[in-house]
């Protein structure tokens, strides 16, 4: 054999009685494991000690029984105590591993005293007291071994210090019997190193896996700490966004309502702020909202000593969550500081603008007894602000709550209404990016009241299901956009939206497989809508509902994504098909980093889960092409078509396979 390979040998062996330096993780594990299993280790040896030397008292002298093993038994409780100290010290890698190859060397003597001692006591012994000198020595070898399983250094060395001289030692004897038990101590010795390097490298490979998943899940956290910090972001002016604004308000409600002290929520809307837009444009528009947005916040931080949450909800409309029980003449001084820095003049370029605010008020527990209530009600106090003290303060007082009772009339009319009669359905495109057909319809429900006229869904919609009546108008919508959608060829899909209490409730679901098992639609061709507030409400109901619609073989969409409570937890733990953008992230996707930076996001979540994404809100071909270089799956938006009835879709999509074809005959010739 080369001189070069035995060197080699001789370095990989020598190897195996040191403690690895190229392994911080794997040597903080050992030291972990270790100061645990060496109390074990050092119990082992002084009581084992304790039995022989007892045995030994009347046999041997009294240095042998008594000052020996006392003085091994002391030095080892030592060690114990010094090890038991370690576990609640933090260390460093250098620490840790300076304290293990010195507890790796401090091995060799201890096992050299406790078998030189476990020798002179021999020669001592009767037959009996022989044997157990044997048994001790293997058993406590054994033991040892077992307890140095993570530090495998230390325990080859003491295999090689105990276990050779005890059967050098025993065979020399010429006793049969020691040497039977010296080949059998040396049997399962040579078995004990064969688990020992088998459960190292098992424990080497586990520190490895566990260092691993450890970095995948810091990266998903970080994923998902950049979509959360982007999704709770306003992308213009940088402020809280709508959806952290409302996180905030539940919160402070909370803990308002738990202390009982008063809690305020203002609404902010700027006067003015459309004629900027259309005289100078939305770039100047842009830049005065974070003008304004950062002078709001500058007031806001100063309003000690009370804390004020501030947002921007959307458009030129700010929101302010008053903590610490703020009165009337807190929020009618916040109100006038707001104002007087609003109405500063604006300069930009060679542009000088000028405008005021708006601001509504509520108060809990005056106004409202929950956080939606109080929302709601300085809703009101900021539409009574702009239709009569525009640019001035309103609290919301109780001739306002008089007013608001009015909205009850969409209730009454609700009530009475003839769904059949007053209710309308129109269907909007859902497109495939890449090839511009249309691959389903989403139906929207639209309310024709004899007496209030055309109600937006934003209105009824919510009325329905404060008065209970969403689910039995979910059942008459469904029917008839299944009808419809019969008459279609068999590859477009129908999307249809549920509310929460189609969901949540113990049997809501029940009637709507019902009517899909009547319809003759395959369940294939049908796609849910829910959004997270919905699957929030009730998220076990909501889950149960999902997986029987899903096991029928619907689909399975999360509307409205990024501006509800958006979780990854939700994408994870609910069978989804799709996932639905908002279009607030599209207005601005050219010209607005983050706004592009979400949407590619997004997408590649969507990739990595093998789910489809569809883009709401596509009004130009600009954004068309970008949200296709992003990835996105379909499209949805007036760029394609607005939603239409019925009796239209046949002409539309005539039109687009007319459209379509023109294209190819325009390649082929161009070509």
């Amino acid at each position: 054999m080369p001189i070069a390979d035995v060197k080699s040998y001789l370095a990989a062996a020598a190897g195996l009685f040191r403690v690895r330096a190229d392994n911080p993780d794997l040597t903080r594990a050992q030291f972990d494991a270790f100061s645990k299993q060496i109390p074990l280790l050092y119990f082992i040896l002084i009581s084992n000690t304790i039995a022989v030397a007892y045995t030994y008292v009347p046999l041997a002298p009294a240095w042998l029984t008594m000052i020996v093993p006392g003085v091994l038994s002391v030095l080892a409780g030592l060690r114990t105590f010094w090890w038991l100290r370690q576990r609640h010290l933090v260390r460093s890698d250098a620490d840790i591993l300076r304290n293990l190859r010195a507890t790796n060397w401090l091995t060799l003597p201890i096992a050299a005293g406790f078998t030189a001692w476990s020798f002179a006591l021999y020669p001592y012994g009767d037959p009996f007291a022989k044997s157990q000198v044997a048994f001790y020595m293997a058993v406590t070898v054994i033991g040892c071994i077992f307890s140095l399983m993570h530090l495998r250094s230390a325990a080859l060395i003491v295999t090689l210090v105990v276990d050779v001289p005890y059967v050098l030692f025993f065979f020399a004897t010429g006793e049969p019997t020691l040497k039977a038990i010296a080949v059998n101590n040396l049997l399962v010795s040579g078995a004990m190193v064969t688990v020992l390097f088998i459960y190292y490298r098992d424990f080497a490979d586990l520190v490895a896996s566990r260092k691993s998943l450890l970095a995948q899940q810091a990266a998903t956290q970080a994923l998902s700490d950049e979509n959360f910090r982007l999704a709770n972001l306003d992308s213009l002016t940088e402020l809280p966004n709508r959806r952290r604004f409302f996180a905030e308000l539940a919160t402070a409600f909370g803990d308002a309502e738990r202390r009982n002290i008063r809690l305020a929520v203002g609404i902010i809307d700027l006067d003015g702020f459309k004629p900027i837009n259309d005289n100078y444009g939305h770039t100047v528009g842009d830049r005065v909202l974070i003008e304004a947005g950062r002078r709001i916040r500058e007031v806001c931080e100063g309003f000690g000593p009370h804390r004020v949450e501030f947002a921007r909800l959307g458009g030129d409309e700010f929101g302010l969550v008053v903590c610490g029980d703020p009165d009337d003449e807190d929020l009618a001084r916040l109100g006038e500081r707001i104002g007087d820095h609003v109405k500063l003049p604006y300069q930009l370029d060679t542009a000088h603008t000028g405008l005021s605010c708006s601001i509504g008020f509520a108060q809990f527990p005056r106004s409202a007894t929950s956080a939606e209530a109080l929302y709601e009600c300085a809703d009101y106090a900021l539409y009574h602000a702009k239709r009569h003290a525009r640019g001035r303060t309103v609290i919301f007082s109780s001739e306002l709550e008089a007013e608001i009772r009015s909205r009850g009339v969409i209730e009454n009319l609700l009530r009475a209404s003839d769904f059949g009669a007053e209710m309308n359905l129109v269907f909007q495109p859902i497109v495939d990016a890449m090839s511009e057909r249309t691959a389903g319809f989403e139906v929207l429900a639209r309310w024709h009241s004899p007496r209030l006229g055309l109600v937006s869904p934003a209105d009824f919609i919510p009325a329905a299901e404060r008065i209970g009546l969403i689910r039995p108008l979910t059942q008459a919508l469904l029917v008839r956009a299944l009808a419809t959608a019969k008459t279609w060829s068999d590859d477009i899909r129908l999307s249809f939206n549920l509310s929460a209490h189609d969901i949540c409730s113990p049997d809501g679901i029940l009637p709507l497989i019902s009517i899909i098992e009547k319809s003759g639609v395959p369940p294939r061709r049908i796609d849910f809508e829910i959004t997270e507030t919905a699957v929030t409400f009730d998220f076990v109901r909501a889950q149960q509902s999902i997986a029987a619609l899903k096991a029928m073989g619907c689909g399975i969409s999360l509307d409205d994504f990024g501006t509800g409570y958006s979780s990854l937890s939700h994408v994870h733990r609910l069978p989804l098909d799709k996932i639905k953008v908002d279009r607030s992230f599209v207005a601005d996707v050219n010209d607005n980093p983050i706004s592009h930076k979400i949407i590619k996001s997004l997408t590649g979540l969507c990739d990595d889960m093998e789910i489809a994404c569809v883009v709401e809100g596509v009004e130009t071909r600009a954004q068309l092409d970008s949200l296709r270089r992003l990835g996105c799956d379909f499209i949805q938006g007036y760029y394609f078509a607005k939603p239409m009835p019925a009796d239209a879709i046949a002409d539309y999509l005539a039109a687009e396979d007319q459209r379509l074809d023109d294209a190819k005959r325009a390649a082929r010739g161009a070509a």
